[in-house]
């Protein structure tokens, strides 16, 4: 695998999202989910997930930790910020502890937790992300590893 990393194409992508509004690593996470959601061979239709904790504001005025997090229905080949939707880390991280979840507690934790309301669902993977102790956590449904996988299962 090539690395694609260009940092004069990052710091751009940086600086056109700084205008409106958007942190730089929320802006580098969008750069690298495109560079792994732009070859197919480490995707399966776009799909994976990737993730960055950073410091936010909430609604409060409060700065909290937040995991941006891919969101359902975004393809990773031409996210934007808006495909990255921001939850709060610690009521997410506070979880773990709990011996087990059904997916519609999960995914109300993850709702309950979204810094801006109107923001897509985020990864049904969210949690996974926010256990994880890496600021920034990629994940993809590779053709490489899938297609080996499957042949050995069917």
């Amino acid at each position: 695998m090539k690395n694609l990393w260009n940092d004069a194409e990052a710091e751009k992508l940086v600086e056109h999202y700084a205008g409106k509004g958007v942190s730089r690593d929320l802006a580098l996470r969008v750069y690298t989910t495109r560079l792994l959601g732009g070859d197919p061979r480490l995707v399966l239709h776009g799909g994976g997930n990737t993730s960055v904790k950073t410091e936010m504001t909430n609604l409060a005025g409060d700065r909290v930790m937040a995991l941006c997090v891919k969101g359902s229905g975004w393809d990773m080949g031409d996210i934007e910020p808006a495909g990255l939707p921001a939850v709060q880390l610690a009521p997410l991280q506070r979880l773990a502890a709990i011996d087990s979840l059904s997916d519609e507690d999960m995914v109300n934790a993850q709702r309950c937790n979204l810094l801006d309301s109107q923001s897509p669902n985020p990864s049904v993977e969210t949690l996974l992300h926010a256990f994880l102790p890496h600021k920034f956590v990629d994940h993809t449904h590779s053709n490489a590893v899938l297609a080996p996988t499957v042949a050995l299962l069917t």
